[in-house]
């Protein structure tokens, strides 16, 4: 039975991997912005257009060679009738409809309307086609069918394809979109005035002597030049009613243009937040390696700001709008977005395994870094997470969402308050360090392949005589911080070093570990 050949067909072309991954990568490369190949398919779509609208224009005066009408005529119209039956085809699917009727009535235990199902079909390809965009993709390909020659002028309804193509054009139709009912409003308004002006301007003038208002189609073509306040003066009234009549239209006009200026400015303001959003996702996601800072707290300013001056690439996300509002500030790109929201992370549409170097969670609040471990876990189980822990008691809560490396600095502070015991300037170089206009600081020091040729022990780096205090190393190799080192501890390359000291001082030591050379 043929019901069944087609029941055939759908259940089979609905449940075939292969042909729905063909559908999807037609779906992406013409529908979805965020496919990699979307963009060369619009950038050639709109050279083509260009190109036959250029040999159009050529062609009302001068002669154009017989391959560039053939290509504009045919080869191009063959692409956009190519893009506009795979449109129709992606749009939505046939089978999974019929499928979906069948399972239906199988549930209801009578037999398959397969007609009803068809019938549906039909409807959602028709409401396609109707669409506008769909309509202007159809007269596109019109001069296909080049023995009509009226049918070339067509070929101006392919410019109206780059509202599909161009992104910015796409923005600026949503958002003016958002004021429709205040333009049909404006519209309205502008049509009542130019039909009443029309009618009497036409009464006022059409038997007046040297009148150049003679028709009905000459009284609107005034009407619409008055109300735009452009004034050509091609037509003017000469009779006083007339001049008067002007004069209102005038004054209609200047309304019409202050308020759609008004409703431009409006629709662009509210919309100017979410149009920077969408930008700054656009850019994000087009960085290689970037490190993402979950939260914008003191420790994440200047840990994001360590960071830039290496060069690194940032990420700020924090669902409060003024640690956002001070990390772009700082100039930082920043996101108000919860980092403990599996949306916020489909939103930057990044790849957290290829595009994220670590993932830091600087929260001073430890649920919240827990809560954006485990978002993040659940999307990453390979991505690197460093988190800050405020409270020791918490430190299991960390570790069981998957923090790879957890930052207590209690214990840091710990271990200098230990060594400083009983001497009595420990408090003033404690407020030192923690004041903001000092001029001391705690740095990191990477150790480098030349540094390790010039000094193989800590003994030997001499930080002493640049007024440096080494509080420690980090090993990377063990993955260890090794508290005021012994002499004799060995240097290896990727290892970190901890010092203390006048900004200036950490600045001429760092250059004389990288220029010196090991005497023989």
């Amino acid at each position: 039975m043929l019901k069944d050949i087609v029941l055939d067909i759908a259940y089979y072309l609905d449940t075939s991997s292969t042909y729905q991954k063909r559908k999807r990568f037609f779906y992406d490369i013409l529908e979805n912005d965020k496919n990699k190949y979307k963009k060369f398919i619009d950038i050639f779509m709109i050279i083509l257009i260009f190109i036959s609208v250029a040999v159009l224009i050529r062609e009302v005066k001068y002669h154009v060679d017989d391959f560039l009408l053939f290509f504009s005529n045919y080869i191009v119209s063959f692409f956009f009738l190519v893009e506009y039956l795979l449109r129709l085809w992606v749009n939505s699917s046939v089978s999974k409809i019929i499928v979906k009727r069948a399972e239906y009535d199988s549930f209801l235990l009578r037999d398959v309307r397969l007609s009803k199902a068809l019938k549906e079909a039909f409807l959602v390809k028709i409401h396609y086609m109707l669409s506008p965009q769909a309509i202007i993709d159809f007269l596109a390909i019109m001069p296909f069918f080049h023995e009509l020659r009226v049918l070339r002028i067509f070929i101006l309804f392919r410019v109206f394809k780059l509202f599909r193509y161009a992104k910015s054009i796409q923005i600026i139709t949503s958002i003016l979109a958002t004021k429709k009912f205040e333009f049909l409003t404006l519209a309205i308004f502008a049509f009542v005035v130019v039909f009443i002006s029309s009618v009497l301007i036409y009464v006022m003038e059409a038997n007046q002597a040297n009148s150049q208002i003679t028709s009905l189609y000459k009284a609107v073509y005034w009407a619409i030049v008055t109300i735009s306040t452009v004034g050509y003066g091609d037509i003017t009234p000469v009779s006083n009613e007339g001049r008067f009549v002007a004069i209102l239209v005038i004054s209609s006009g200047v309304a019409v243009l202050a308020f759609t200026t008004s409703l431009f400015v409006s629709a662009f303001t509210e919309k100017l937040d979410e149009i920077k959003e969408i930008k700054t996702v656009e850019g994000i996601a087009k960085l290689k390696k970037l490190y993402l800072i979950c939260g914008y707290s003191d420790v994440a300013s200047t840990v994001a700001k360590k960071l830039s001056k290496a060069g690194n690439k940032i990420i700020i996300l924090d669902k409060y709008e003024s640690a956002v509002s001070k990390a772009i500030k700082d100039g930082f790109v920043a996101l108000a977005y919860d980092p403990g929201s599996v949306e916020s992370y489909k939103k930057i549409n990044i790849n957290l395994e290829k595009q994220v170097k670590h993932i830091l969670c600087l929260n001073e609040d430890d649920v919240e870094n827990v809560y954006s471990a485990l978002t993040i876990r659940s999307l990453s189980k390979d991505v690197e997470i460093l988190s800050l822990l405020i409270n020791d008691k918490n430190r299991k809560k960390l570790e069981f969402a998957g923090i790879n490396k957890i930052v207590y600095p209690q214990e840091l502070v710990g271990l200098i308050t230990k060594e400083l015991v009983g001497v009595p300037v420990a408090f003033e170089v404690i407020h030192e360090l923690r004041s903001e206009h000092a001029n001391v600081k705690i740095d990191e020091l990477g150790i480098t392949q030349r540094i390790v040729d010039n000094f193989a022990t800590v003994s030997e780096l001499d930080n002493k005589n640049y007024r440096i205090v080494l509080l420690g190393i980090y090993k990377t190799s063990k993955e260890r911080f090794y508290f005021n080192p012994l002499d004799d501890t060995i240097l290896e390359v990727g290892d970190y070093l901890l010092v203390v000291g006048y900004s200036m001082f950490i600045r001429e030591f760092e250059k004389y570990l990288h220029t010196k050379v090991r005497s023989e």
